[in-house]
Parts: C-alpha cells; sequence; structure tokens
C-alpha cells in the first residue's frame, strides 16, 4: 500500500487541503474565460478536491490518480454527490498511456514534484490536449528540502521558469505563472516555515 492509500479516507478532513484547493480553483477559472471546456482531466486527482470546485466549468471530468484507494474515494465521492460527468481511473501515467479523446483543459495541483520524469509527463499531457487546450499546473517554488518528511525522493519543488522552458519544448506556448496560495506548516525541526506554490499556466499550439 503506498503512502497515498494509507491518507485518502482522511485526506478530505485536513483543512489546508481544501483551503489550498479552493485557492487554486479561484486562480484557474479566470484562465478558463473564453476557451473551451467541455472536457477537463485532473492528473493526480487525489480524492477530488479541485475537480468538485471546478465541476459546474465542464461537461466531462475525468480524475488520474496512481493511488487505488484515492481513486476508489474520489468515486465514492462522486456517486454520493450524483456528479454523473465526473469519473476516478486509476492510472500511473509514467509507466503506461492513457488512451482516449483529447481533453480541452488539464489541471493538476500539488503532484509533479512527485513525478519522476517531467520531459515525459509534458509530452502526454500535450498528446492528450485539444489543439488551443489549456493546461494548469499548481506546485511548490523550489525548496530546501524540508516540505516533505526525510526519505522523500521527488523534486524540492521547481522554478517554474524551467518548467515554462520544458513546456516549450514539449510543444506548448503562452506560458505564464503566478503565486496562488501559501502553505504555512511544522517542519523537521519544529520550525515553522511558509512554502508558497505557483500556478502555470500554458496553451497547447
Amino acid at each position: 500500500m503506498s503512502d497515498f492509500d494509507k491518507v485518502a479516507a482522511d485526506w478530505d478532513k485536513n483543512r489546508m487541503h481544501i483551503d489550498r484547493s479552493e485557492a487554486i480553483a479561484q486562480k484557474i477559472l479566470p484562465f478558463l474565460e473564453g476557451k473551451r471546456t467541455g472536457s477537463a482531466m485532473e492528473f493526480g486527482a487525489g480524492t477530488g478536491l479541485l475537480s468538485f470546485l471546478l465541476k459546474e466549468k465542464f461537461n466531462k471530468i475525468v480524475l488520474l490518480d496512481s493511488s487505488r484507494e484515492m481513486v476508489n474515494t474520489a468515486n465514492t465521492k462522486i456517486s454520493q454527490s450524483g456528479a454523473k460527468h465526473m469519473h476516478a481511473v486509476f492510472c500511473d501515467l509514467e509507466k503506461e498511456d492513457y488512451r482516449t479523446e483529447p481533453f480541452d483543459v488539464i489541471f493538476t495541483q500539488m503532484v509533479l514534484h512527485h513525478v519522476e520524469n517531467i520531459d515525459l509527463i509534458f509530452k502526454k499531457f500535450y498528446s492528450l490536449l485539444h489543439p488551443g487546450g489549456l493546461l494548469a499546473i499548481a506546485d511548490l517554488y523550489t525548496e530546501d528540502g524540508t516540505f516533505h518528511s526525510e526519505g522523500f525522493n521527488g523534486h524540492y519543488g521547481f522554478d517554474p521558469d524551467d518548467l515554462k522552458k520544458k513546456l516549450l519544448t514539449a510543444g506548448f506556448a503562452k506560458a505564464a505563472h503566478e503565486t496562488c496560495y501559501t502553505i504555512t506548516k511544522e517542519v523537521r525541526d519544529g520550525k515553522i516555515k511558509d512554502f508558497p506554490i505557483f500556478l502555470l499556466v500554458a496553451e497547447k499550439d
């Protein structure tokens, strides 16, 4: 069982997870104005907090995640809400392809720093979007490694300008970023630290 499987049932009980998703959703909404919003995919959707906040904007949302328990929890929430246009799917996009009709929008929050091969994921995002489709990524700015507990082997955040270059290489255009939220938490030595999060938005040519 993965770490995310273990915390899936209680994920939504953490008020910070809710506040963070609400802040990110409010930053994404203006970018959706005037865009095609028939279908969307949330990458690393977890319990679907962000998808539920944006669900009125889309006719279809696929919630993709590599944790089976997160997917199960999300589908239980979807069933209980009666949102028939939402569906959570188990898929590890780093290791396998997800074959479907292209989406109008892909969004993700606090997932990219867990992804080993960023270039590969960006190429897959590009292939999964319609021309003119929108990609929105919310994640940590570069940090000193104290955000996670010891043993974490992902990325210590990102310089969004570096990610922008990778997106342009993958074929995206019009990439821009801004700060969207700040997580305040106690780190390993007992100190309280702030960890700002950026929203990076790009379009597929």
